[in-house]
């Protein structure tokens, strides 16, 4: 099962209303657990992604991706150039129709690309949390050989388990490590977003 460019623009559109709308939720998690600046940046690159998608020519998921990515690698913070080399990866993968393989590919490439440039790995309380179970469980998709919907539910489940499981964590990596026990009882902000890119596919 594959799913088309238009289901692509969908999703990310979905994405970005979901940012928009909750935006202030992501402020106060990180406002809580760090410098507070993170929902405006999130703001900022998810808009800075309309205006792309509005002006580009988007007619591959691939395309829909670069738009995306080169969005996130504009916006200032620490998150925003992660979250462009994540998306570029799946720009990459991604030929003319999605599969379930080129998923797998792209979440597991993108995973191996944000650990190589923030040193996070799961347990820091970061949104690496929820990018490897995610990546894993569409691995898991592709290796039986499930259709694309169900791949990316259960990537979306998984993704919100491992968000879930930052909320007791101390972090190790990002601006919560600077604030110590303060930040355990938050959940992540940046891998409550990455819960949230998966959800948006599932719609």
């Amino acid at each position: 099962m594959e799913t088309t460019t238009i289901d692509t623009r969908a999703w990310i559109e979905r994405f970005i209303a979901e940012v928009e709308r909750r935006g202030a939720e992501l402020t106060e998690l990180d406002r809580r657990a760090g410098d507070g600046d993170y929902g405006t940046n999130l703001g900022s690159a998810v808009r800075r992604a309309t205006a792309n998608l509005e002006t580009g020519v988007a007619d591959t998921p691939g395309a829909v991706f670069t738009a995306v990515a080169n969005a996130f690698l504009n916006t200032g913070g620490t998150s925003g150039p992660l979250f462009g080399m994540w998306f570029r990866e799946f720009a990459k993968a991604l030929g003319p129709e999605i599969t379930t393989e080129a998923l797998s590919e792209a979440a597991r490439n993108a995973v191996a690309v944000v650990q190589w440039l923030g040193k996070a790995e799961v347990g820091h309380k970061t949104m690496v949390d929820a990018m490897v179970p995610a990546a894993r469980v569409l691995s898991e998709a592709a290796e039986r050989d499930a259709d694309v919907a169900t791949a990316l539910r259960e990537a979306a489940a998984a993704a919100h388990e491992g968000a879930a499981s930052t909320e007791d964590l101390l972090a190790r990596r990002g601006r919560a490590s600077y604030v110590g026990e303060h930040a355990r009882g938050v959940v992540d902000p940046g891998a409550l977003t990455i819960a949230w890119f998966f959800d948006a596919a599932t719609a």
